[in-house]
């Protein structure tokens, strides 16, 4: 094992000036209760957990954890509006809500980035650049599918499927929400929500906006609380359909769950992409796009770049740049609109991304950290460059979901595409070159639901997004992210 020493020509001699971001505007409650049946209620038991913000440790707001008798009112109000209301309702109507809620988180923009920034530790410039702006533009896109679902799949009648269930996890938690609420409700399904126990804050301030928007009462309900709560929506025998984003190991629990049963499920799971660099691609260009695709979001997405592969003749050339570009990232508050990399969302995951670390340098890998300060307090970690590691390696195989990043080499374009292959996951993978056919040979033989071409996690509501193999099944955006929510049969005669 080696750990090089950090250049020292590479450390600045000035610093940016703290470029707080302003949250005097935003409300957060003292506690926030659960979303039934159009109304904040209390749950039964009357417990609740706190939200912690990752960056300070400190305690956000209490929120309301959901047992079994809460779940049975969630499901009876979200079973009584589908056969009531939403149901009733023409579709061209349903669609005029979807726009409302899109207009209404874009109203609400800075707040919800705010909150976002703080329940999860992401940096404000991708709450507010991305996140938030993609729930809207799904909403938004989605509305606009409502009334024209015979059109989506001619010659074939589409029909809800019903009340469905829907669990997302804590890395893009508004995000998540309107990738599973948006095409639920254009297609006429009512829905039981639960957010990450980590990061229910935008849900809850969403739940206020769908009040404000006056959807009928029942027609999405959102329900706090941890694993134990997901376990008992997957199970109940009143949801017709389950959504799910998370791990494999949990999807695995899942599909276990519900074999024999006549229960419709899509599942978006872990990965572990190869991000490929060319000898021919523009260098500097993919040095950003690594950087983008595992530091900026702290390896908190499954489609994050975390198997780095470089063509030998440029290899030694990428790595100085990319451990020179390391040495920039800014390290710190989430709310400082300088910062580049933010908090870890729990002290859970802080834990296995050190562990993941340890067994790499065990197995014998080169480990190279950004010289970073961290924060004294909060979840933090530096950039983390593995180098000197093989496919067997625990850290190339395995999702770490943090800042880690393992490099090899290859020679041939074969020989890279069985490399990206060697992997349970196929969610996503980014490929590096000037030559198409490249582009065009790689993107046919990689076995990933996306591979982006010379950019890396580019999304956009019109685009399906899933994975093969251990990354789960169906998919989410696009006209293909209707087909779980609706039963097709023939119209022919």
């Amino acid at each position: 094992m080696t750990i090089e020493n950090h250049p020292q020509n590479l450390q600045a001699d000035w610093t940016y000036d703290p470029a707080p971001q302003s949250i005097e505007h935003v409300d957060i409650h003292d506690s926030y209760e659960l979303f039934i049946n159009g109304k904040f209620t209390s749950s039964k038991d009357g417990s609740y957990r706190d939200s912690i913000n990752p960056a300070t440790e400190k305690t956000l707001a209490k929120v309301a954890e959901a047992g079994v008798e809460d779940v049975d009112l969630a499901i009876e109000a979200a079973r009584q509006a589908y056969e009531g209301p939403w149901s009733q309702m023409t579709a061209a109507e349903r669609g005029k809500f979807l726009f409302r809620i899109a207009r209404m988180i874009q109203e609400r923009s800075r707040e919800l980035a705010i909150v976002e920034s703080l329940d999860g530790g992401k940096p404000i410039r991708e709450s507010r650049d991305v996140d938030i702006p993609l729930a809207a533009a799904h909403f938004f896109y989605y509305a606009g599918w409502a009334d024209k679902l015979d059109y989506a799949f001619p010659g074939r009648q589409a029909q809800s499927v019903g009340v469905a269930a829907q669990i997302i996890p804590w890395n893009f938690p508004l995000l998540m929400a309107a990738w599973k609420l948006a095409p639920a409700l254009a297609t006429g399904n009512t829905l039981v929500l639960k957010p990450a126990e980590t990061t229910p804050l935008t849900a809850m301030i969403l739940a206020d906006i769908i009040r404000e928007a006056d959807l009928p009462p029942g027609v999405v309900n959102i329900v706090t609380g941890d694993g134990d709560l997901g376990k008992q929506l997957v199970r109940h025998p009143g949801i017709d359909k389950i959504a799910f984003t998370g791990s494999t190991a949990v999807g695995k629990e899942i599909m276990r769950a519900l074999a024999g049963k006549n229960k419709r499920f899509t599942l978006e799971l872990g990965g572990k992409a190869a991000n490929i660099v060319f000898a021919d691609a523009a260098i500097d260009q993919a040095i950003e796009g690594i950087v983008n695709s595992i530091f900026f979001n702290q390896g908190h997405v499954c489609c994050a770049g975390s198997r780095l592969f470089v063509e030998e003749s440029v290899a030694q050339e990428v790595t100085q740049k990319l451990r020179e570009r390391m040495e920039t990232l800014i390290v710190g508050d989430p709310l400082d609109k300088n910062t580049d990399i933010g908090a870890i969302n729990s002290i859970d995951q802080l834990k296995r991304i050190q562990s993941y670390v340890e067994i790499g340098q065990q197995e014998g890998g080169e480990l190279y950290q950004s010289s970073c300060i961290l924060p004294d307090t909060g979840y933090w970690h530096a950039p983390t460059l593995f180098s000197n590691v093989s496919q067997s390696h625990r850290i190339v195989q395995e999702e770490i979901f943090g800042p880690v990043l393992a490099i090899q080499t290859f020679r041939t374009v074969d020989e890279v595409i069985d490399k990206a292959n060697n992997t349970p996951y196929g969610l996503s993978g980014g490929v590096w070159t000037d030559k198409g056919a490249k582009i065009f040979k790689v993107t046919r033989n990689i076995r990933a639901g996306v591979i982006w071409a010379n950019t890396f996690n580019k999304f956009d509501p019109s685009s399906p997004f899933g994975g093969y193999k251990e990354s789960g099944m169906g998919r989410e955006g696009g006209v293909e992210g209707l087909l779980p929510y609706l039963n097709l049969t023939s119209n022919t005669r």
